[in-house]
């Protein structure tokens, strides 16, 4: 059902829905998403150079074509075990703010439309869930949308 609002006439006019792209991807059996306005790439695993004394989530540096990346690994950030890399393993790179930062996960699904008013915030959620944004679902099995500020600087 589209929403609807009322012109100076009375008269009912459908509205548009809020529409948000997600690249979805999965870490073991769930799917994440983060929001398609910041993502810059999708790289296959590739050398990653250690930097000592980084939070064991940071994996290390990349070189893409020039440019010096840090990589998070997201399976770590999110305290699961770290798995073997394979042919499906890949480095999400994106921007935020200033920063180009990449990150690894199991496998790159797909880009999905979700309708804003099809969220459920946050807020429902635990403290422990703090990167979190929100959570949706498509087709046959739920999306948890990640809040990328909070999973980079947190």
């Amino acid at each position: 059902m589209r929403n609807r609002h009322v012109d100076d006439v009375g008269e009912i006019k459908n509205m548009p829905k809020e529409i948000i792209k997600y690249l979805t991807f999965q870490v073991d059996k769930e799917v994440y998403g983060f929001d398609i306005n910041f993502i810059v790439d999708i790289n296959r695993i590739q050398e990653i150079t250690l930097v000592p004394q980084q939070d064991a989530y940071v994996k290390g540096v990349i070189n893409l074509r020039g440019q010096i990346i840090p990589v998070i690994e997201i399976r770590a950030r999110f305290g699961k075990s770290v798995r073997a890399y394979d042919d499906r393993t890949c480095i999400i790179v994106m921007n935020f703010e200033e920063y180009t930062v990449g990150v690894i996960v199991d496998t790159v699904l797909e880009v999905v439309s979700v309708e804003k008013d099809q969220i459920t915030s946050q807020k429902n959620f635990d403290k422990k869930s703090r990167f979190v944004q929100g959570i949706t679902k498509s087709n046959d099995y739920m999306i948890t949308l990640m809040d990328i500020e909070k999973l980079l600087f947190e």
